[in-house]
């Protein structure tokens, strides 16, 4: 027992220094967003601020119009998750418990969509929303969003539902229920864990991509986070002070959201993995 304590003791340092390691970033950030330029610009990057500048916060919510643009992210956010997870385990069911001729054909469909990259659709993508007059709008990034987000969902999915027994589904047909009430009542609660899985890694996706959303969107009605901190860099100055604040109020909403549903992450992760 005495020569395991230097041991634990050892790895216990290296996890700490590690700990220290990965959040060190965050607080960076958090230091850099209390700072102006001049203390920026005269070498005091890395410590703490010499004066903690919370005006910071209220340039980038109120003058750089940060606040609007974290409601817009936020929606076009929530809209996606909803919908595509719905989506998700409607299609993941059919393919996974319903014994149809097709099924085969419409997995691999969904899975050829992991295989594609999002920047090889960005042309034809547009070509479609200026065609259909969506392009400046809420739709014209949510579609594509979850059309990019089904794929993986369902992959994962498909993998959880094959692992519930048919007996609930038997169960249920005894007592009256049809498909829907099946699938609603008894079938989708069992996957919660899944759901919060694929959640996370849709959050992920929507609330950092920009490519489509500096492609599709043009008006600051409907701009997103993302691309509203990048037009903070301006052509001779930036004050990046302001611009630290911005991306601190991007950055924790993912770490709230991932502190939050780590432990149904964990659990369904671990659930596919012994079940698979």
């Amino acid at each position: 027992m005495k020569k395991d304590k230097p041991i634990k003791i050892i790895l216990n340092l290296v996890l700490v220094a590690f700990a220290v390691v990965q959040l060190y970033p965050l607080v960076f950030l958090i230091f850099f967003s209390l700072k102006d330029n001049g203390e920026i610009y005269s070498g005091n990057v890395m410590g703490l601020p010499k004066r903690f500048l919370w005006s910071n916060y209220e340039n980038a919510l109120i003058n750089a119009n940060v606040g609007h643009y974290l409601l817009n992210s936020v929606f076009v956010t929530a809209v996606v998750i909803i919908v595509s997870g719905i989506l998700a385990c409607m299609v993941s069911y059919a393919i996974a418990r319903m014994t149809v001729k097709v099924n085969g054909i419409v997995k691999t469909f969904f899975s050829l969509g992991l295989m594609i990259p999002l920047h090889a659709v960005l042309l034809p993508v547009f070509i479609m929303l200026r065609s259909l007059k969506m392009l400046d709008s809420y739709q014209a990034i949510i579609i594509p969003y979850i059309a990019f987000a089904l794929p993986m969902s369902i992959f994962f999915l498909i993998g959880f539902f094959k692992t519930l027994p048919k007996e609930l589904e038997e169960s249920a047909l005894l007592d009256g229920c049809d498909i829907y009430k099946t699938f609603f009542y008894i079938m989708l609660p069992l996957v919660k864990p899944a759901l919060s899985t694929i959640s996370i890694f849709t959050f992920l996706s929507t609330w950092n991509e920009m490519m489509f959303a500096i492609t599709f969107i043009n008006s600051e009605k409907y701009r997103t986070l993302t691309v509203g901190i990048m037009q903070m860099v301006g052509k001779y100055t930036t004050d990046w002070g302001t611009m630290g604040a911005g991306l601190v109020v991007a950055t924790l909403p993912t770490v709230l959201i991932y502190l939050l549903l780590s432990n149904q992450v964990e659990s369904g992760m671990v659930t596919g993995a012994v079940k698979g």
